[in-house]
């Protein structure tokens, strides 16, 4: 949320804008960090409520972009107001794009800082983290730097993602082909064979009796079974969604999973690692940066960790022990002592940095090893549920025709 404030600078000079925070006393504690004495300070950015329903986030490809794009003419030794003039110029057929670059045009040339038009447009929601960056970059002359920094960790979570989806494609295809053709098979071959095993009367081997009634089932409630399958997906969703304590629990269970909690915590850790040290190297102080940095987890488990260390760092504890002393899910080892090492030496965003590169390699590898095991295993998978239904089918024929021949 936005907080509207006015107040003095250690100087002296009297200053006023708007701070992005997720609480008031949050808002204090960046104020302060900015060496600002506030005289008032109030919630609301100067937007009613109609506008800030209608933003929603922007897109990390779009955040690469505009970041990349800005640096460039920043560090070509452009102002801000004419790189975004020409900025805009460049996207007109982008409507909402183009919308979001000239709302912050036009604050900036009434004299706002690019972090306060950006905090205060009406068109996307931006991350804190990068409002932040930017915030003081511009304080400390590495706007250009930062910007190209961020445009660089955007591209790259975009790939990330990318790379994933691109991967689960073929896997996903085998499973909704195993599941049409299980699908096919018992709704509309199976029941054309049971009237022969009907009309001959013979007793059925117990795997045909299982298969003879799946197909009864299915064929007769296939309806019923599909809505409560969806209702099931959808309660879970809404749940997830909107019931923390549930949320929790799930997020708590996948970190203990045996493959898949690893793979998640190297993602989170990786990318907490990353922007924290990419603020940092901004020039935001430890503690901020820590508060904001845990905001962007995804798992709600360890989001609810890193919140109650930061409330712990800004009382002055250092981060690593903050995590040790916080009940709740752990942090993997190897971050913890990195992190504590980090501490001790003084070299917290290097050693952050290398964390990150450490964990994007290693979910690489084993993203690669679980899916060339999936599709071996896809493929066994439908091969067991079609020999199944086959043997089951074929079983009280053989045993007819041995009956025959008798």
């Amino acid at each position: 949320m936005q907080y509207r404030y006015k107040g003095l600078t250690r100087e002296g000079k009297k200053v006023k804008g708007v701070i992005v925070a997720g609480s008031y006393n949050e808002a204090k504690q960046i104020l302060k960090s900015q060496g600002i004495f506030y005289q008032s300070l109030e919630e609301g950015g100067g937007r009613n409520l109609l506008s800030n329903l209608k933003k929603r986030p922007m897109s990390g490809a779009l955040m690469s972009a505009f970041s990349k794009e800005l640096s460039s003419y920043i560090e070509s030794g452009m102002t801000i107001v004419t790189a975004l003039k020409l900025m805009h110029n460049q996207h007109k057929n982008e409507k909402k794009y183009a919308a979001f670059i000239e709302e912050v045009k036009k604050m900036v040339e009434e004299g706002k800082n690019l972090y306060t038009a950006l905090s205060s447009q009406s068109v996307y929601e931006l991350p804190d983290f990068f409002l932040q960056s930017i915030n003081v970059s511009g304080q400390s002359g590495k706007m250009g730097e930062v910007l190209a920094t961020m445009g660089d960790f955007f591209s790259s979570q975009g790939e990330v993602k990318k790379q994933a989806t691109n991967a689960m494609i073929y896997p996903a295809f085998i499973f909704l082909v195993a599941i049409g053709m299980t699908a096919f098979l018992i709704t509309f071959v199976v029941p054309k064979i049971t009237q022969i095993f009907k009309d001959t009367g013979q007793k059925l081997p117990a795997i045909t009796k299982f298969v003879l009634g799946m197909s009864d089932f299915f064929t007769h409630h296939w309806l019923g079974t599909l809505l409560v399958l969806i209702a099931i997906v959808a309660i879970f969703q809404l749940s997830y969604a909107k019931v923390l304590s549930f949320r929790k629990l799930i997020d708590s269970i996948l970190l203990k999973m045996p493959v898949i909690g690893n793979i998640i915590q190297n993602y989170e850790l990786g990318r907490f690692s990353y922007i924290l040290s990419l603020m940092l190297d901004s020039g935001v102080s430890y503690a901020q940066a820590v508060q904001l940095a845990a905001t962007t987890f995804n798992n709600s488990a360890l989001r609810d960790l890193f919140n109650k260390a930061a409330a712990k760092v800004i009382e002055g504890n250092k981060l690593s022990v903050a995590l040790f002393r916080t009940k709740g899910v752990k942090p993997k080892k190897n971050f913890m002592q990195s992190l504590a090492l980090g501490e001790e030496s003084s070299s917290v965003p290097s050693v952050l940095k290398s964390i990150s590169k450490l964990y994007t390699e290693e979910n690489r590898d084993r993203i690669k090893m679980l899916l060339s095991l999936l599709e071996p295993f896809m493929m066994l998978f439908i091969g067991l549920v079609v020999g199944t239904i086959v043997i089951a089918m074929l079983l009280p024929i053989f045993t007819m025709s041995v009956g025959a021949s008798h």
